[in-house]
């Protein structure tokens, strides 16, 4: 605080020049004394002058001096009194006012008055004189203070700077700290060079833990190894084809410290998309970063995207439990079986929470809701049969509903669901999600009736020539066949690069809301218009072996 009063006789004391004159021998005095730093013998001399109707514009620099002496005597609240009048008029010094009053703000434990004076200041010089003052002086608030008032003053830069240095100071971070932290990573990063003409990709994924060594631990098998084996062949493929295309690959180590680390990389300030992380904190994270340094930030499986409705630059790969539960009603409108359903849940955040918007769905679209519960491998069966689904000729003879969903990408669900309705000899439509094409003891094929329905989920066209071309160079590279996680990183990379290129742009979100629908190279396709996630959702039926969307 005594450097920033140094400053001010040199930038402030003779500012007053010909206002009135002759100017008067005690108001000179008053100078004289603050000149030698008599701030108490200033003070009441200055005091003679503030009339404004006697001494004119001579009183708005009484006033000003005033406040420079009570400042300099520690006298926060008499330069407060002298200072506000002036520093809300528009005359020659109203910026210079407002410094000094936010200094005697602060000087006075006000910090947020300071603040909110601070943002009146109009020359650039004087700006930066408050930066640096607000730097020096919240050095000791407290990481909420910063916290709660960082979208008020975040464009102080002095503001970003100390709360940088708070946030550091403190051995343990909450949710929101560390959220704010990397929204001033983000902030730091936000002026990117023009853009070059290749497709930069960073991708952030868990391939160790924090008590791991840098080598990865984890088994081939692991969803993120699989993941990332689908994410480089498509890079690889790219650049062959002549795409120009960077991939740069950080390890968050599930550890938020080191994720900090990973976020301060130039590697990730200059990226043009980031894919990953997986986990909820480490997305909250990167997802603050990526809303201010204004880069694309892909969840690559997740179907839960509520914390990111509010984003623009926070997206899910998949489609949101939203989606999800308006693209099953739709399909069940345009086939009308009835307005009778019973939707069974495994106990999953995501098939909970699709169960409920479901729910909510079907009502408003003059639905009835039968049943909407919770099952598991040992009551699936009997939720199934008090629907009426018994096996036997006489199974379905009292009809309860007109269709059954379930949701779950459980195989332990999936089994008896499909031993259950194998035996039954009618049809009802029972609509699952897309993961049970996969479960290895479920021959959909040979069932008598065509019970079952498959919901889109990014579902693969397994019979495309794309699909089988992938599979094929996927094999001769890794030694194994493809699963849906692998295949998943393959198609993500793919729709990047059609929408992020030179000759589109690197606008992600320009391109996607360019289209309503874009045919995918393994998937079915995608509708991101308007949207931070996959909105295409059909619903499948299984014919000659073949999918095909029920509408």
């Amino acid at each position: 605080m005594r450097k920033i009063l140094f400053l001010l006789p040199l930038i402030f004391i003779f500012s007053f020049a010909k206002a009135q004159i002759p100017i008067p021998d005690q108001y000179t005095k008053a100078k004289a004394e603050l000149a030698a730093k008599n701030y108490w013998e200033a003070m009441p001399l200055f005091r003679e002058f503030l009339d404004e109707n006697k001494y004119g514009n001579l009183s708005n620099y009484a006033a000003f001096h005033l406040g420079e002496a009570a400042f300099g005597a520690n006298q926060a609240s008499q330069a407060i009194e002298a200072l506000q009048p002036i520093s809300s008029k528009s005359w020659l010094k109203t910026d210079e006012s407002n410094y000094l009053l936010a200094l005697a703000y602060f000087q006075n434990n006000q910090n947020l008055e300071a603040l909110r004076t601070i943002k009146r200041i109009q020359k650039e010089e004087i700006k930066n004189l408050a930066a640096k003052a607000t730097f020096e002086n919240l050095k000791s608030e407290s990481p909420s203070f910063m916290v709660t008032n960082l979208g008020e003053f975040k464009d102080n830069p002095g503001y970003g700077a100390v709360m940088k240095v708070v946030l550091e100071g403190q051995t343990v971070l909450s949710a929101t700290e560390r959220a704010a932290y990397y929204e001033l990573q983000g902030l730091g990063s936000s002026n990117k060079n023009i853009k070059d003409e290749v497709l930069d990709i960073v991708v952030i994924l868990p391939f160790t833990n924090s008590n791991s060594a840098s080598v990865l631990n984890i088994s081939e098998n692991d969803f993120v190894f699989e993941l990332y084996q689908g994410i480089e062949l498509a890079k690889q493929e790219l650049q062959n084809q002549g795409v120009k295309v960077s991939l740069n690959t950080f390890d968050s180590k599930r550890d938020l410290s080191h994720l900090q680390a990973v976020l301060q990389d130039p590697l990730v300030a200059k990226a043009d998309v980031i894919i990953g992380p997986i986990y909820p904190e480490e997305t909250d994270m990167v997802s603050a970063y990526s809303e201010n340094a204004k880069i694309p930030f892909i969840h690559p499986l997740s179907n839960l995207g509520d914390r990111f409705e509010e984003m623009k630059y926070s997206y899910l790969f998949r489609p949101s439990v939203q989606s999800l539960a308006r693209g099953i009603v739709v399909n069940l409108k345009q086939k009308n079986w009835g307005k009778r359903v019973a939707i069974g849940n495994s106990g999953s955040t995501r098939d909970e929470k699709l169960a409920g918007f479901l729910g909510e769905e079907l009502l408003k679209e003059g639905f009835t809701v039968i049943s909407n519960k919770s099952v598991n491998p040992r009551d699936v069966s009997e939720f199934l049969k008090k629907l009426g689904i018994k096996s036997g000729r006489d199974s379905l003879s009292k009809e309860v509903v007109d269709q059954i969903i379930l949701l779950s990408d459980d195989p332990a669900i999936a089994q008896p669901t499909f031993a259950l309705l194998e035996s039954v000899s009618a049809s009802i439509p029972t609509l699952v999600m897309d993961s049970w094409l996969t479960f290895n003891f479920a021959n959909f094929e040979m069932l008598e009736f065509p019970n079952f329905h498959f919901i889109a989920n990014n579902t693969l066209n397994f019979d495309s020539e794309a699909s089988k071309l992938f599979t094929e160079k996927f094999y001769s590279v890794y030694k194994s066949n493809p699963n849906i996680n692998s295949s998943l990183g393959y198609e993500l990379v793919y729709l990047l690069s059609s929408n992020m290129s030179p000759s589109k742009g690197f606008d992600l979100r320009r391109n996607l809301d360019q289209s309503v629908y874009q045919k995918g190279k393994l998937t079915w396709g995608f509708n991101f218009q308007n949207s931070n996630n996959n909105q295409y959702v059909p619903v499948f039926s299984l014919e000659a072996g073949e999918l095909k969307p029920l509408n």
